[in-house]
């Protein structure tokens, strides 16, 4: 399945043409911000009528607009420019400040979902029956669906393991996940997503059956060990990670001996194949 542009925008704009691009640095999409203009506002120069807003929104003080840069993107002519892009959060903010019918299937789609979020707040087996609702929609059978709500309950016992030895910030939490990861798969989590081909999707939903086995083995496994060892700050929660990370490394050595092949696949789920972008270039 070739995907050149996010679907969520095709969506959003009826397969308009909406320039996107992939920042693989950054993990992120960025989303032509003139492109978005022109077919919400309905303007014949949407780049005049994103200037004009522009001034507008640095009057307000938006952040839109400071968290607003440029990247070469392919213009009609085929030839490549820099141009102003937003990520999705910008993308939303330039499009709730854009006063046209056009914009309000979208003003209104994203009051539903911040309704639903709320709802979930007083009731979070809501979110949980609305994961199970996407994955069922992605085509994973139920006992797919179920092995996976638990892996996240798990995870969860992890963080909350890792939380009682000092660690609080994201970047902790991801550099202690990639020294399990790389015990027993040799890459990082962010390696290993490239390696199977893949963006915003999760690693964990892209992974065969062997493949979550190992991953969840590593992450009881440094759980286990934690409880019992009580380690405190990065430093030592990193030691008790590899340790975790290599019990599964052990065990996913010791099944490649035996079928005589590896574990670990470049295959997705989904069978997700991106076209490659041209190289993006900064301003």
């Amino acid at each position: 399945m070739n995907q050149d542009k996010m679907h969520l925008v095709n969506k959003l704009f009826n397969n308009e043409t909406i320039r996107t691009v992939w920042d693989k640095e950054k993990e992120k999409y960025f989303i032509s911000v003139v492109d978005i203009v022109s077919v919400i506002s309905e303007s014949k120069d949407g780049r005049k009528y994103w200037n004009k807003l522009k001034q507008r929104l640095k009057q307000e003080g938006n952040e839109t607009v400071t968290n607003c840069h440029q990247l070469k993107l392919k213009a009609t002519d085929g030839k490549y420019r820099m141009t102003d892009v937003v990520d999705i959060e910008g993308m939303f903010r330039i499009i709730e400040s854009i006063p046209s019918k056009n914009a309000e299937p979208i003003k209104q789609w994203l009051a539903k979902l911040g309704s639903e979020r709320i709802d979930e707040t007083f009731d979070p087996s809501l979110a949980t029956q609305r994961s199970i609702d996407l994955y069922r929609s992605k085509g994973y059978d139920e006992k797919w669906i179920a092995k996976r709500i638990k892996g996240i309950q798990d995870r969860k016992q992890l963080t909350d393991v890792w939380k009682e030895g000092g660690i609080s910030e994201s970047r902790e939490y991801a550099i202690l996940t990639n020294e399990i990861y790389k015990k027993w798969s040799g890459m990082t989590a962010k390696q290993y997503k490239s390696f199977k081909g893949l963006r915003k999707e999760s690693l964990r939903d892209n992974m065969t059956d062997v493949e979550v086995a190992l991953a969840d083995l590593g992450e009881l496994a440094t759980r286990e060990i934690a409880k019992k060892k009580k380690p405190k700050g990065l430093n030592e929660n990193i030691d008790i990670a590899k340790r975790g990370g290599r019990i599964a490394g052990n065990a996913r050595k010791s099944l490649e001996d035996e079928i005589g092949e590896s574990v670990v696949t470049s295959k997705n789920a989904l069978n997700y194949e991106y076209a490659d972008e041209k190289q993006i270039e900064m301003n």
